[in-house]
């Protein structure tokens, strides 16, 4: 029969390689962040400038898989969960695509 400890062991193991841990280790950072963010001081309105800024970290990080990092970021930077749209970005940049590999 299997220990306690043997238990944990395997459930942190199979959630690790699942990529659930991670996932819940970022919420709970960016839970435990709103829980402490002083509400008493309002955050400036995100600028169309900043909106566009973000976006582009946001597209970094996520190319590179640093998921829990821009979960962190759209939380605190009060960016819309949903990404802006790729064509809109190029658009708003005045940027270019290669079709070869999607990058901007």
């Amino acid at each position: 029969m299997a220990t306690v400890a043997e238990l944990k062991a395997v459930l942190k193991d199979t959630l690790e390689k699942r990529g659930v841990l991670g996932h819940l280790k970022a919420r709970i950072r960016a839970e435990v962040f709103n829980a402490l963010n002083d509400e008493s001081e309002p955050r400036p309105p995100l600028s169309h400038e900043n909106l566009l800024i973000n976006e582009l970290i946001r597209e970094y990080l996520e190319f590179n898989k640093y998921k829990y990092t821009a979960s962190v970021l759209i939380s605190e930077s009060g960016q819309p969960v949903v990404p802006l749209d790729r064509q809109f970005l190029i658009r708003e940049l005045n940027a270019f695509e290669e079709s070869k590999d999607n990058t901007i």
